[in-house]
């Protein structure tokens, strides 16, 4: 294992809690510690997750404190709204007519759905609701520990994590020769849509920090084949623009 420091480009894996600051579990990479904070989602992937340093796979505040560290550091790093999930808008804190809401017996703190958006009553004066449909991790101070667990070497691992990060399984079948890579896409995978827009993504990254040339997506259909639901990943997919590199796909 090389032993220097973590720098940008550096596939990790990494383990981590983020806390608010008043102590309280938002998300975790420890299942025990999840089920415990009564956080534990049944279809996500716990034990750490492999990152790409300075890829934006997690807050701002936390990636920057990766870089300069060493494989095996663990450490805790408070992080301002700004490198967290970003401060407030107050343009998204909306007062509406309570007739607009299917329950009329509204509370402060209590979560509402309008027109598709998802908020939180902040305040009930007569038939006038307040709601905040901010994120609810908005304009709070988080605090991060971590564990740098591992700094990976080799093309299959870093294929397979990355890999892992955006659909939500883990080692799936990757063959590396000569700068071009084969990944067997699961039956489960092939007309997911969240994958449909992430494949592009996660091609772009590998060509980009792997330093992959090729890449060939493999998904094969057969009668038998059950279909297999994918946990939930860590990052969500963003629509590829023109510029990222296509894949070929078999």
């Amino acid at each position: 294992m090389r032993i220097m420091a973590i720098q940008k480009g550096d596939f990790i894996k990494l383990n981590y809690t983020g806390r608010f600051e008043d102590g309280r579990v938002f998300d975790t990479t420890d299942e025990e510690l999840a089920k415990k904070e009564e956080i534990f989602n049944p279809r996500g992937l716990y034990g750490g997750d492999v990152v790409i340093v300075g890829a934006g796979h997690t807050i701002e505040g936390l990636d920057e404190d990766l870089e300069g560290k060493e494989a095996g550091y663990s450490g805790t790093v408070s992080i301002p709204p700004e490198k967290a999930f970003g401060p407030t808008d107050a343009k998204l804190i909306e007062t509406v007519s309570i007739t607009k809401l299917p329950d009329r017996n509204v509370h402060p703190g209590m979560p509402v759905e309008i027109d598709g958006r998802r908020g939180v009553v902040s305040r009930v004066i007569g038939r006038r609701v307040t709601i905040d449909f901010n994120s609810p991790l908005a304009g709070k101070t988080v605090t991060y520990e971590y564990t740098i667990e591992k700094l990976l070497e080799e093309d299959v691992e870093k294929v397979q994590g990355l890999l892992a990060l955006y659909t939500g399984i883990r080692d799936m079948e990757v063959e590396i020769a000569d700068d071009a890579a084969k990944i067997n896409v699961p039956t489960g995978l092939t007309f997911n849509q969240r994958w449909l827009m992430a494949k592009n993504r996660v091609a772009s990254e590998l060509f980009k920090y792997a330093g992959l040339k090729e890449i060939q997506f493999i998904e094969k259909l057969t009668a038998e084949a059950e279909v297999p639901a994918p946990a939930e990943p860590e990052v969500e997919a963003e629509p590829a623009s023109e510029e990222e590199p296509s894949e070929s796909q078999e």
